[in-house]
This record gives structure tokens, sequence and C-alpha cells, in this order.
């Protein structure tokens, strides 16, 4: 399988389904041609950052559907008279056109699969899952399932294909924290590029490193940290540590009891470290995770008691 590759497409296929336009071309790459294919057209600034975070990800979606439609980029600085005649008030503003005039449309940053809604409603439901999408469903299976060497290949080759895919560098750097290999993790993540460095799946796996690493050095001592938290329930330096090791040996909900059992008894200490730590543990979760949910209700209610 490793030998196999799992993803294809050319460079050539990939920037004709993306480009820039301006005022002197968009007749002709928007409305005249979404007669043969629906266009897709982002307005957007350089100044925007909503814009830096909506842009790549509907450029993925897009490319994901198989050439079912087009998108175009129109920087509203450098040609703001379409941006007067479409009344755009606010960025990012996306707009569908078909048969000449636009047809659906959005405003704002909104979540990835709304966008991929709102491509697959254009496409009339053409557009299956790429090769990437495969690949990457796979990687999350073996993951889930803990074999993280299979997950890591199979980022691995996502990543030749696509440099700048966060998700797949984002799991190849969980993949090798599921490995204990911390040092190749860190590696990976450093060598994110620049516009998807603060990406929300990068910064989660950057929390993820960022608590194995802690946890690797407070391993082995949780005997010793119970020993002296029953010896002295104040030994804040002690639960912190403990509720480290418990994260990344898995036990989880304990390590959160313990956070917000510290946060109780102390919440200005080390500048807030408890707090500081359960938001690493709730990124290095997923905002979706039950135990995120749960977590952040409690702390919620304690920091407004």
């Amino acid at each position: 399988m490793a030998n196999e590759p799992l993803i294809g497409g050319g460079a050539a296929a990939d920037a004709a389904l993306v480009k820039d336009v301006s005022t002197a071309n968009f007749m002709a790459e928007v409305v005249d041609a979404s007669f043969d294919q629906p266009v897709i057209v982002d307005f957007w600034a350089p100044w925007c950052g909503p814009c830096k975070q909506l842009g790549p990800v509907l450029e993925k979606v897009v490319r994901a559907a198989n050439g079912a439609v087009r998108m175009v980029k129109l920087n509203i600085d450098e040609n703001p008279e379409i941006a007067t005649q479409m009344r755009i008030q606010s960025i990012p503003a996306v707009y569908a056109f078909k048969d000449g005039r636009p047809v659906d449309g959005f405003v704002g940053a909104v979540p990835e699969s709304q966008i991929r809604q709102f491509v697959q409603r254009l496409g009339g439901g053409r557009g299956g899952p790429s090769p990437v999408e495969e690949a990457m469903t796979m990687a999350k299976t073996a993951a889930q399932g803990g074999d993280h060497g299979t997950a890591a290949a199979i980022y691995s080759q996502v990543i030749q294909h696509d440099p700048g895919n966060a998700e797949a560098l984002a799991g190849l750097a969980r993949a090798m924290i599921g490995r204990g290999e911390l040092d190749q993790a860190r590696q990976v993540l450093d060598s994110a590029p620049k516009e998807v460095a603060s990406n929300p799946d990068i910064a989660a796996a950057r929390s993820a490193l960022d608590l194995a690493e802690q946890a690797q050095k407070a391993m082995g001592s949780t005997g010793k940290l119970r020993a002296r938290i029953e010896q002295n329930p104040d030994d804040h330096e002690a639960r912190f540590e403990l509720a480290t090791a418990l994260f990344g040996a898995g036990q989880r909900e304990e390590a959160i009891d313990e956070l917000l059992s510290l946060f109780k008894r102390d919440r200005e200490w080390n500048e807030q470290a408890a707090r500081k730590q359960l938001v690493k543990f709730f990124e290095a979760m997923g905002p979706t995770d039950p135990l995120t949910l749960s977590a952040r209700r409690r702390l919620s209610s304690l920091m407004f008691s």
C-alpha cells in the first residue's frame, strides 16, 4: 500500500480551478464562464483577517469537488468597481454565478461543513469525495483505531501532494505524538507554511504536543504526586503536574477534575495556570468533544460563582 499513490491530479488542473481575477476580466472569467460551469467568487482584501481564514478552506473544498465548480478571487481594494456593482458591504463575501447571474452566496467566515454544502448545492450534488478526502478518511480511521503508523504514512502522502494541508499536517503530528515521536511531531508543526500556522487544527496539535511533552516529564511520578497532595491538599504544583500526567496517560476526566479542583482552591495561582492548562486540554481534545463541553461549563460556573 505504501508504494501505491493514494492521490493524483496535476498542478495545472488545480490552478485552472482557482484563479485571481480583476475588473478587466471579470465578465469573461465569471459571467461568461458561468454558462459552462458554476463559478464561485471570493471577494476579499489583504487587511481582512476572516478572509485569510475562509480563502484556503474555500479553495480546498472547491478542489475537492473534482471540477464540479470553479473559483475566482477578487481583491476589492484593487477592484472596487465590481464590489460596488455587487453592493458588497462587508467581507469576506462569497457569491456563486450560474448561467450569467448570481444564484447563491454567503457573508463571513463560515464553517467548512457549510462551505461544503454550498459547493455541493451549486454543483448539483456532483463531486464526490476526492482522492485526498478519501485518504484523509482512511488516516483518521487508522488514528482512531490506534494504528498511528498507518495514519502517519497516509498523512505524509497527502502532504506530499498538498504541503499546505493544515488538517494533514496536524494529523501527522498527532500520529507521531501517538507513537511517542515528540521531536518529529515538533518538526512537522514547525514546518507548517506560514499561511496555515495559525489554523485551528495546527493550534490544537501544538497544544496536544505541549501536553505530551509535559506529561512525559511527569510520567512515572503519579504515585509521589498523589502522596504529596494527600499530605498537603494545597500543594498546587503537585496537583498541576498530576493533572498533566493523567491527561498524557489518557485519563482525561480525572485530569480535568484535578485542574478544576486547583482552580477552585486558588484561581490566581501561578498566573491562572490551572485555567490556562484547561484551555490547552480543550484545544487538544477539540471544541466538540463531550468532555470539552462539560468541562467548559464547569469552569464557567466556577469563574462566575
